[in-house]
């Protein structure tokens, strides 16, 4: 059972990181370092844990990654590793391990231009373009957030690095002007997604919350880069992002309300249950995203009513998380249980 579950591991378990990387920087910001330090151990723990597994799983299951490459639907999910890398670094950088976030940062940009080229060449560019629209899902957009989470990151470490300073500003304003494209063009994709082939309750899944985590998220990179001071790209980019960061946080807020009544026909009208799963953390993630946009453009804008907002929402990422960590948990504990069984006749375990 162990070999079946490394073998059907989801691209996109990283999300869990991500989660709990957001969510610990959100408490962080609420003064809670007890509680933001227990998530950044739990986030660094889970992110080792899944570096071993999907060391795994390309030793031993490579066909299946091939597999998860060439699907669109699943494909996208493989930028979850940049994000997770990203957003743990940045965590980091914020109790002032900069060189390990260094590193991270370095794994992480080398990752998201890996993928940019090689997933969307294996997930679409030799498919039948009908097919490549057909599988497009919330996922894509964590090609956006992977990217904005490197711009994230080098304008976090950029005050800190003395001799680095210029290439770590013009990092974050090219990832993060790109990814900003990259928005609109996954944007345009999925919304013909929508309107080309019939959506049902249960095709609305969680990861469709990406949609909003990849605005916030832009909101938070263009929120750290009009902090930038001392880079010459960061003085050109200053005033742009702070005005495009208002505009995302409008249109990411807007995508929420619509995102919640899409979750009440899915499950309240439709009665489709809410079951755990690994992309139950991409919903987690975008929670605990808007909280730190609302806060950091608030603060960067003179906006005190954003400040408030991200405030109140933080505890809705924090409710999410534990909800959602207590269920994998549960889930995890089957699965243990289920090997302590007895084969059956066929000499399967059970579960």
């Amino acid at each position: 059972m162990r070999a079946a579950a490394v073998r059907d591991l989801s691209p996109a378990y990283f999300a869990m990181v991500m989660a709990t990387g957001i969510v610990s920087i959100d408490m962080r910001a609420m003064r809670l370092p007890v509680l933001s330090a227990a998530l950044l151990w739990v986030g660094a723990a889970g992110y080792a844990v899944l570096l071993v597994l999907y060391a795994w799983r390309l030793l031993a299951c490579r066909a299946e990654m091939v597999r998860d490459l060439r699907d669109p639907g699943r494909a996208f999910g493989f930028f979850t590793f940049t994000a997770g890398t990203n957003v743990l670094g940045t965590r980091l950088a914020m109790e002032g391990r900069t060189g390990t976030a260094a590193v991270l940062l370095a794994v992480g940009a080398a990752s998201w231009v890996l993928f940019s080229y090689l997933v969307p060449w294996a997930a679409l560019l030799s498919r039948d373009g009908t097919k490549a629209i057909a599988g497009a899902n919330g996922t894509w957009f964590v090609w956006v957030v992977g990217g904005q989470s490197v711009a994230v990151l080098a304008a976090t470490l950029e005050p800190a690095a003395s001799g680095w300073r210029d290439e770590l500003a013009l990092l974050a304003v090219m990832t993060w002007s790109i990814s900003i494209w990259l928005y609109l063009a996954v944007a345009i994709v999925v919304a013909f997604r929508l309107m080309l082939f019939e959506m049902g309750p249960r095709d609305l899944t969680p990861p469709y919350w990406v949609a909003m985590g990849a605005t916030a998220i832009s909101v938070v990179a263009g929120a750290q880069i009009s902090n930038m001071r001392g880079a010459s790209a960061a003085a050109v980019a200053h005033d742009l992002s702070v005005h495009v960061s208002l505009l995302f946080w409008s249109f990411g807020s807007w995508i929420f309300v619509g995102l919640i009544i899409a979750g009440w026909w899915r499950h309240i009208w439709s009665g489709v249950p809410l079951r755990y799963g690994p992309g139950l953390w991409s919903m987690v993630f975008p929670l605990g995203m808007y909280g730190a946009a609302s806060h950091n453009l608030g603060t960067v804008a003179g906006l005190p009513i954003l400040v408030t907002i991200g405030d109140i929402e933080v505890w809705f990422g924090l409710l999410a998380w534990l909800l959602t960590f207590g269920a994998m948990a549960v889930h995890l504990a089957g699965g243990f249980r289920a090997l302590g069984r007895p084969p059956d006749q066929d000499g399967r375990t059970p579960g």
